[in-house]
């Protein structure tokens, strides 16, 4: 097959019909693609359904992995088999019109220094998706998102970062491509250059803030990350994750700890460790509480 523009990397764990439709929207895309889906061990149908109403196009490979390796360890084995000049990372539930990834690699491709760029995330109504646009998570911010309180940060009229916390959603959208802190991981497209120079995702952690991870390390690097507006997906976000509510934020909570600890704290202060660890687990057990209290328990 001729070299394609873009490798899509997909990792399914009980997609559902997700993955079909995620698939089939792709096939309409005006960009030359591969499609490599890693399958982290799945026990539902959703590599049969995909069989079943996609079937096999040129240019997608599935690879079952057997096991669940986690979101960074699928995604890593997956850029080894990767033939494309760019990558995306693209989330199973979303689905993409034909000419998001070619708008997207044209911006990219433009923005003098970029390594990654990230498009308008959409809710099934159209609304943007909470975390498509956000600033990098600090402790400061992150309390201010806790707690209601303002972020601190000064900021000009019309400024994107305007507001609480790191979530950028519900402000103005620039009107144009733009620097971005950090992108949503349900679509992440990014150079292999500046892959290579990066390095992967950290597989350390499982589900949740490697994708935050990787935005923190591309910008130590030196590369830009930019938002384009003009390209939209839709995100059903958390399609894949109903069935195990707890299990999720155990892992996210866990992410948090460990980018926070990582980040935040670079002499590795043991009162610091602590003091993360505290807050983090709080946070966890008042979620966890809400989610027993209303009913949805944690599933094996």
């Amino acid at each position: 097959m001729p070299l394609p523009d873009v490798s899509v990397l997909i990792v399914n764990f009980n997609s559902g019909p997700w993955l079909s439709r995620c698939i089939a929207s792709l096939q309409h895309s005006a960009t030359p693609l591969e499609i490599l889906v890693a399958d982290n061990g799945s026990s539902d149908d959703s590599l049969a359904r995909l069989a079943r109403e996609v079937g096999t196009p040129p240019g997608l490979r599935i690879v079952e992995n057997g096991r669940n390796l986690g979101f960074a360890g699928a995604v890593n084995a997956l850029t080894a088999l990767a033939r494309a000049p760019f990558l995306l990372l693209l989330n199973p539930d979303c689905t993409v019109a034909p000419d998001t990834i070619g708008t997207t690699l044209r911006e990219l491709r433009a923005a003098a220094g970029a390594g990654m760029a990230g498009c308008l995330v959409l809710n099934a109504d159209g609304s943007e998706q909470r975390g498509c646009r956000r600033r990098l998570p600090t402790l400061r911010n992150a309390l201010a998102r806790e707690f209601g309180a303002g972020s601190g940060r000064k900021s000009a009229p019309g400024d994107a970062g305007a507001g609480r916390g790191f979530d950028l959603a519900g402000t103005p959208l620039p009107s144009a491509t733009t620097d971005i802190e950090a992108i949503s991981g349900a679509f992440m497209l990014v150079s292999r250059t500046a892959f290579d120079a990066v390095g992967p995702l950290d597989e350390g952690y499982f589900l949740h803030f490697e994708d935050l991870d990787w935005c923190a390390r591309f910008h130590r690097a030196g590369y830009r990350i930019v938002f384009v507006p003009g390209a939209r997906i839709t995100h059903a976000q958390g399609a894949c994750s109903r069935a195990r509510p707890l299990r999720v934020e155990w892992h996210k909570h866990r992410g948090m700890y460990r980018f926070f600890d990582k980040f935040e704290n670079p002499r590795r202060s043991r009162f610091l460790r602590l003091l993360i660890g505290a807050g983090v687990g709080l946070r966890f057990v008042v979620v966890g509480l809400r989610l027993l209290l209303a009913g949805a328990g944690l599933r094996r």
